[in-house]
């Protein structure tokens, strides 16, 4: 398929011609025009995984705007956002940390800040960009405007011993909390005002090998996915000194393992009002548990092994898609009956879905079919269809200011 031409962001054009005219007469050119061109809320990008590039999306008309090139190994990336939605931080599995100016389309600056780096996070005040390596194991932190390095916490569990990092997310009161895939460990540290951690609180013994970490979206709640055994590890945030609760004594691999052939992102865990909506790791099934006692109330079968169960922002559709060989399919449950209620096949390696804000809309990376397609969640019907080359994670702008996003 041959690559779409490169399209002009809709500032520089603009902007270039308005600051000649004000060179000519004699005026200074404000810095503020260059975010004024348009809005920065319906923005987003796409990652094309093979081709060390990001896609910049725009929601209003369900278009690609432009693409930004030379971000290295993307095969396993994510993307935070500043506060004023402008800049995406994207962390790119070679140790790459890349920041992108989405209103000009290009890359403010690139640093490679470690070996192998597994994801990041943006702290609550948005100064500070912390990422988690595996090679050197730990997590860096970065001044947010300039990338300079702050700080740095190995992940030292035992005498010259570092494990590799996961499930890296932000919580509130400017703290980091991550899990120690070697040591079978959550971490939670404290921020100083400049972006060193002044505590760090470690729980150890949670459990083997624990392989991704979600926050719920009030922030209260931590939960580490355990690969090496059945259940999670839960630790409540507002009351550190009760300690690591272990749940879902179930929720894993199962007596009757079946191969897994990806492990799905707790990341895209649906919280719809008070229950969590839950990929069944190696069964072909979607949990559904009560986060009040976070016991599994329900389990309803579904295509294949559910990699992202994510719900629509109202909380009334939880949209699913699946590992190989089922993951030409996406279907979509109604949260108050439980039943699936619609069956798409978009084409094989459906990789990630992204809902707009108001969830009128969801985006969906078809990474074989080299397509990214909108479709609406009133109809199911496909509103755009877009070529992105080798298309996997979709990050819009909204979440800026979503906890653990």
């Amino acid at each position: 398929m041959p690559r779409q031409p490169h399209r002009t962001p809709p500032c520089r054009t603009g902007h270039a011609r308005l600051k000649r005219a004000l060179l000519l007469l004699g005026l200074a050119f404000p810095f503020a025009l260059s975010a004024d061109c348009r809005g920065t809320g319906d923005l987003g990008v796409v990652i094309e995984r093979m081709d060390g590039a990001v896609g910049i999306i725009e929601t209003t008309h369900d278009r690609l705007l432009g693409e930004v090139q030379g971000l290295g190994d993307l095969s396993h990336a994510s993307t935070v956002f500043s506060h004023d939605e402008r800049y995406a931080f994207v962390f790119g599995r070679d140790g790459g940390l890349t920041k992108i100016d989405l209103l000009e389309g290009r890359i403010v600056r690139r640093i490679l800040q470690a070996g192998n780096s597994i994801g990041g996070a943006i702290t609550q005040d948005g100064r500070f960009v912390a990422v988690s390596n595996y090679r050197p194991g730990g997590v860096r932190i970065f001044r947010s405007d300039t990338l300079e390095p702050v700080a740095d916490i190995p992940a030292e569990y035992a005498p010259g011993k570092r494990s590799r990092v996961v499930g890296l997310v932000d919580a509130p009161g400017n703290r980091l909390v991550f899990s120690l895939w070697d040591a079978g460990e959550i971490w939670v540290a404290q921020l100083g005002p400049d972006g060193r951690p002044v505590r760090l609180r470690k729980f150890r013994g949670i459990g083997r090998q624990p392989y991704d970490g979600l926050i719920t979206p009030d922030g209260r709640y931590y939960l580490a996915g355990l690969f090496g055994e059945d259940g999670m590890a839960l630790l409540d945030l507002w009351n550190l000194d009760a300690g690591v609760r272990r749940i879902l004594p179930h929720y894993g691999r199962g007596e009757r393992r079946l191969p897994v052939y990806k492990m799905p992102h707790l990341e895209g865990w649906a919280i719809a009002g008070r229950e969590a909506w839950v990929p069944a790791v190696g069964h072909h099934a979607v949990l559904v548990v009560d986060t009040l006692t976070w016991k599994e109330v329900a389990r309803i079968p579904v295509h294949g092994q559910p990699v992202f169960v994510m719900a629509r922002p109202d909380g009334r559709q939880v949209w699913v898609n699946f590992a190989f060989p089922d993951n030409d399919t996406i279907q979509v449950i109604d949260t108050p009956t439980r039943r699936i209620v619609k069956t798409l096949r978009p084409g094989k390696a459906v990789l990630h879905m992204e809902f707009e804000p108001r969830g009128e809309e969801v985006w969906v990376s078809v990474r074989d079919r080299n397509r990214v397609l909108v479709y609406d969640t009133r109809t199911f019907r496909v509103r755009a269809n877009i070529p992105i080359r080798h298309p996997s994670g979709i990050f819009l702008t909204a979440r800026a200011h979503r906890t653990g996003l």
